[in-house]
């Protein structure tokens, strides 16, 4: 399995926080997964597109502004991988996708 690593943050005024939640914002779960599959193409120097999530376990959230790191497995064989969100040294997010090329 190879290793990568993918760094990003979401703007206190990205589009995905309007109602997620009022005054205490929070960036969805369904950015997270979109950041994976981000992460997920640019290791592969492709573009795909995440087909099944068959696990995944949100612990913290992530704040607006906050550096987000993507840590991935990649099994290409299983066109499957795991992975890890981190942001200021705690994990906030950790499992498995499975993926296909577009």
């Amino acid at each position: 399995m190879a290793e990568a690593a993918f760094e990003t943050s979401v703007p206190a005024d990205h589009p995905c926080l309007a109602g997620h939640f009022p005054g205490n914002p929070v960036v969805p779960a369904v950015m997270l997964l979109e950041f994976v599959g981000q992460a997920l193409g640019e290791k592969l120097a492709r573009r795909v597109q995440l087909s099944a999530v068959p696990s995944a376990k949100f612990t913290a959230p992530l704040l607006p502004q906050q550096r987000l790191r993507v840590v991935l497995e990649v099994d290409e064989a299983a066109k499957s991988a795991r992975f890890t969100l981190r942001a200021e040294g705690r994990e906030l997010a950790n499992g498995r996708v499975e993926y296909a090329d577009e």
